[in-house]
């Protein structure tokens, strides 16, 4: 679980810097400024993510079932938030935003908050 945990921080890690090379310069001129913050806010929220995911792995064994669940949610929540504000913002810009993807972004949200709330358990009953 750890060399997941490790794959999956590295890999959106760096879609993350990929992402925000590509809105920085080629969806600037496509993109209004509402549009290009909502893709930025998915960036900054998978960058961040990614490197949790990178912590968590080095200072977790991540073998019990709570780690396992506190880091699926991380993985699936990433994925769910910032590909879905990508695929909106695009779609968007384009005019055919994908409406489908709208309650995916708070799903994806949800689990992110769920992922530190475990984490937030984990701390407090190892103080127990």
């Amino acid at each position: 679980m750890v060399l997941i945990a490790h794959i999956m921080g590295s890999l959106y890690g760096l879609l993350a810097v990929v992402f925000g090379a590509f809105g920085a310069h080629a969806l600037k001129k496509s993109l209004n400024e509402q549009q290009l913050k909502s893709f930025e806010t998915g960036v900054k929220y998978q960058m961040y993510h990614a490197i949790l995911l990178l912590v968590l792995g080095f200072n977790f064994n991540l073998e019990t079932a709570l780690e396992r669940f506190m880091i699926y949610c991380f993985i699936i929540g990433i994925f769910l938030f910032s590909f879905s504000i990508y695929g909106l913002s695009i779609s968007a810009a384009k005019g055919r935003k994908i409406r489908i993807l709208g309650p995916i972004t708070p799903l994806g949200g949800l689990l992110l908050v769920i992922g530190w709330a475990l984490l937030l358990y984990s701390f407090i009953q190892n103080l127990v």
